[in-house]
């Protein structure tokens, strides 16, 4: 099986309604026969600024202290992932596609905290995971439309909009989709 999904968007159909994915998109960063590792990019946190991220990890530096913290998914939700341009890169960071990269590393944070860090970010906690063939079974089960990701979707357009916007690449009307499968 190759790592067909990877750089793709998951958008939860309509079926997942209720659920923990229910109205999320997630990137998926990384698919292959062991499984997928994607971040939900569309569910900020509450009240939970990235400055008070710096301040529980004692970082220092006043830039982008506003900006979002996402909830990555529900797998290591005491653990940062900062999905971002590929303009910044440590040692650590793991380039994707499309100009994108993914970095775990708390200098990561400390370098977006001194304004030298990437210029597009997005810093999530936890994330979402898939055992071996587990995404499989679940996009026959039509939990999921898949589509190609676009950086500007991840880092331009606002959280609300994402899936419409996602779902519009292929045609689609999202608010439109049934629940049901049309197979038997």
């Amino acid at each position: 099986m190759s790592s067909f999904l990877k750089h793709q968007f998951l958008l939860a159909m309509p079926g997942l309604t209720g659920s923990y994915f229910g109205a999320t998109i997630t990137y998926l960063c990384e698919h292959n026969e062991d499984g997928a590792l994607g971040l939900m990019i569309n569910r900020p946190l509450a009240n939970v600024p990235l400055g008070e991220l710096f301040d529980q990890l004692d970082i220092e530096g006043n830039h982008h202290r506003e900006a979002p913290v996402l909830e990555g998914g529900p797998v290591q939700r005491d653990r940062g992932f900062v999905l971002h341009s590929d303009d910044v890169v440590l040692e650590s960071t793991l380039t994707l596609n499309d100009g994108m990269a993914l970095t775990t590393a708390r200098e990561i944070l400390a370098a977006i905290a001194a304004g030298e860090g990437p210029e597009r970010f997005l810093v999530c906690v936890g994330y979402a995971g898939w055992g071996a063939g587990q995404l499989e079974t679940e996009l026959a089960d039509n939990a999921w439309l898949t589509c190609a990701a676009d950086p500007e979707i991840i880092f331009a357009v606002p959280f609300e909009e994402r899936i419409d916007r996602a779902a519009a690449t292929l045609g689609i009307d999202f608010r439109l989709i049934s629940g049901e499968a049309g197979h038997a």
